[in-house]
């Protein structure tokens, strides 16, 4: 029997995450900001306004964040990390990336 989670769950372990994270001891003099999307039930109670424009912003970031990643796993099969060292899995994903980047741009370079 596996534990699934809901929205709910995921945002009070990311919060819980952030709280832990904040009180290690040489992250106390930084200041962050953190700019974590609103929940869709939260956000569909806004009517407008500069806050709404403010989550619209953060999820087109991270739309466009999360793009290639998708195109990574997806297009290329990179689901799973092989560990056979960090240098080669540092090289892999370069390429990755680097294959990903033209792939997106592959109708540009067509023409």
């Amino acid at each position: 029997m596996g534990i699934y989670f809901t929205a709910k769950n995921k945002m009070s372990l990311l919060i819980r995450a952030i709280e832990v994270w904040k009180k290690r001891p040489e992250h106390q003099d930084r200041k962050v900001n953190w700019y974590i999307v609103m929940m869709p039930s939260k956000r569909k109670q806004l009517n407008g306004g500069p806050q709404e424009l403010l989550e619209k912003a953060k999820a087109s970031i991270r739309a466009k964040v999360e793009h290639p990643f998708r195109i990574i796993k997806q297009q290329f099969g990179f689901s799973k990390t092989r560990y056979r060292g960090m240098a080669k899995n540092n090289n892999h994903l370069n390429t990755m990336f680097a294959l990903a980047n033209l792939y997106m741009c592959r109708e540009k370079l067509m023409s």
